[in-house]
């Protein structure tokens, strides 16, 4: 079985745009920045005896003394991840947070910025590789914020530090004989071979054992350089990325639709194909207006019939090679759109677990602020920091303190 490029690894994508936008748990440090003192390598027999151990295996693979020597060198056993790979949640952000944050006003405006700046450059990958330059953009988006948090941690310290913590052990061994073959090739050095604590790299996030199977050397320079600002490899490698994994060049990803009334849930889910036709006599209609396009499709309703829908085609089942995860294809997909000059998504979001619409949560939070309480720019989101306030809130006013919102908070902040 063809594993996903994100294979075993935090929810991709996903979760490393939530951290980047203060929503989640951080997968990636900036690039630039200072490494927390538990990521950088400390004294440990155990995983001293398992990189001499290995260092056979490799060797008897075809890894050359002189690059083990240089992977090693200042390699080191990293405490950091192994925390960071056991406290992983389970992603649980609705479609209207995961939205709220993918295609953010702010995350639009940069990536039509990058956009127009890489346009020539796009439009030639497209060339050969047939994937759109706002779709490779969206992706480039969604996994470094264009770039901007492409991980500095060093991979090799990173991923032999998990092989030999042994929980995702053969996994990890494999990522880093793959980050050893990288620097057997020369594609980078063991200094600039850095990012995230689980080994996913450069500006589209890859890991070794992807970048080993598609990354690409664009301009021909004899490197196939991800991790450097230029970002021409990173995005040239996820669109023959993309490419290989069957996307239809001139076809859609998805689009947004309109279901009609009494829409059956039993007919949604990527396990209901049907022609565009079909669909269209059963009365979805696009929500932009005009006609559906052809092909066969599903829809997703990922917050139910009454809330925002979706008509998805093959290209979004490519996206899902990416990330398997429905709500990081719809995010790509409709960043996608964004780039591309479209508007917000137009179907209307169901009250959340506490009958909060988003626009009541942005006034929740700016209530918070302005109580002074910093919760951060108001996006509706609710993370640690929103409840954080509340619980401050809370205590203050003699109120229980559950770190919860309610619709009566909500009137008490109004009342100031």
């Amino acid at each position: 079985m063809q594993v996903s490029r994100r294979h075993l690894l935090v929810s991709g994508g996903a979760l490393a745009l939530l951290s980047a936008c203060g929503g989640g748990a951080m997968v990636s440090s900036p690039s630039g920045g200072g490494l927390d003192p538990d990521l950088l390598p400390q004294p440990n027999p155990g995983y001293d005896a398992w990189v001499a151990a290995f260092r056979g295996r490799a060797a008897s693979r075809g890894i050359s003394a002189g690059t083990l020597d240089a992977a090693f060198r200042n390699a080191g056993y990293l405490p950091g991840v192994v925390t960071r790979d056991r406290s992983q949640t389970e992603f649980t952000r609705t479609l209207e947070d995961y939205l709220a944050i993918a295609a953010s006003e702010k995350k639009v405006s940069a990536g039509r910025a990058e956009l127009s700046r890489n346009m020539s450059l796009l439009r030639e990958i497209e060339g050969r590789y047939g994937v759109p330059p706002e779709v490779v953009t969206a992706v480039w988006g969604m996994e470094s914020n264009y770039g901007t948090r492409r991980g500095d941690i060093p991979v090799v310290s990173a991923t032999s530090t998990l092989a030999y913590d042994g929980r995702r052990g053969e996994f990890f061994e494999s990522q880093l004989m793959s980050a050893l073959r990288i620097l057997e090739r020369g594609d980078t050095t063991p200094a600039r071979l850095t990012g995230s604590w689980a080994g996913a790299m450069g500006h589209t996030q890859f890991i070794p054992t992807t970048y080993q199977d598609y990354a690409v050397d664009f301009r021909g320079d004899g490197r196939r350089d991800i991790w450097s600002d230029d970002p021409t490899d990173g995005l040239a490698s996820t669109a023959n990325y993309l490419s290989r994994s069957g996307w239809r060049r001139g076809e859609a990803w998805g689009l947004e639709v309109r279901l009609p009334a009494g829409f059956s849930s039993g007919l949604t889910g990527r396990g209901v194909r049907k022609a565009s036709s079909e669909w269209a006599a059963m009365g979805v209609t696009n929500a932009n207006g005009g006609a559906l396009p052809g092909g066969t499709g599903s829809i997703l309703a990922l917050s139910g019939v009454s809330g925002p829908a979706f008509l998805v085609f093959q290209n979004f089942n490519v996206i899902l090679r990416y990330n398997n995860a429905e709500k990081y294809g719809v995010g790509v997909g409709h960043l996608s759109d964004r780039l591309a000059g479209a508007g917000p998504v137009r179907g209307s979001f169901p009250p959340d677990r506490y009958g909060f619409t988003i626009d009541e949560r942005k006034e929740l939070q700016a209530l918070l602020n302005r109580a002074g309480y910093d919760v951060g720019t108001p996006d509706g989101v609710f993370g640690s920091k929103t409840e954080e306030g509340i619980r401050g809130y809370q205590a203050r006013m003699g109120l229980a303190v559950t770190g919860e919102p309610s619709q009566s908070l909500l009137q008490q902040l109004r009342r100031g």
